[in-house]
């Protein structure tokens, strides 16, 4: 931005976001079903001040352990962004994270199993995933849990008009 310019409200927004846990950088877990909403979601709130760490990009669990031991090590905010549907798919992140002073955030993509289809049919190539493996999925899917180790829980619904409604809950002390 040039010196001296007035930010954008949006970029303003972007930024006060940013300061509100400026203590603490977030570690956050995407978890939902293929065709949630997720990768999108990430792309409009978190794309200016988080690391994406996503496996389908990476392609290799060792490739994803370099990325996040480097967040870990710079102190930067960084997004799961994977279906992480079971607990044990999640306990790889949240100790670590923890462990490194991060804040650690759950935001659970709640969806239908149809709304999930229609949304993967509109995919095309390699990221539309088979229609079997998606319902896989959904079937296993494992809501977050305080006792996983999360500061905060949130759920993201996504409406038929493609807006996403978040609410959020706060670990009572």
């Amino acid at each position: 931005m040039p010196r001296g310019s007035a930010p954008t409200a949006d970029r303003q927004t972007r930024i006060s976001a940013a300061r509100v846990h400026n203590d603490r950088v977030e570690a956050v877990l995407f978890i939902g079903v293929q065709g949630s909403g997720k990768s999108t979601f990430y792309h409009e709130r978190f794309f200016p001040t988080h690391v994406r760490i996503n496996l389908d990009m990476l392609r290799t669990r060792q490739r994803e352990q370099i990325l996040l031991n480097a967040c870990i090590e710079a102190r930067q905010s960084f997004v799961i962004d994977n279906t992480n549907a079971l607990e044990s798919d999640r306990a790889r992140y949240i100790p670590l994270a923890r462990a490194s002073g991060f804040r650690v955030i759950a935001y659970f993509f709640e969806t239908t199993l149809a709304d999930a289809i229609r949304r993967n049919n509109q995919r095309s190539g390699k990221q539309k995933v088979p229609a079997a493996a998606l319902a896989a999925t959904f079937r296993k899917l494992q809501p977050p849990r305080w006792e996983e180790g999360f500061d905060e829980i949130c759920t993201v619904i996504l409406s038929t008009e493609n807006i996403f409604r978040v609410q959020s809950r706060s670990r009572e002390a």
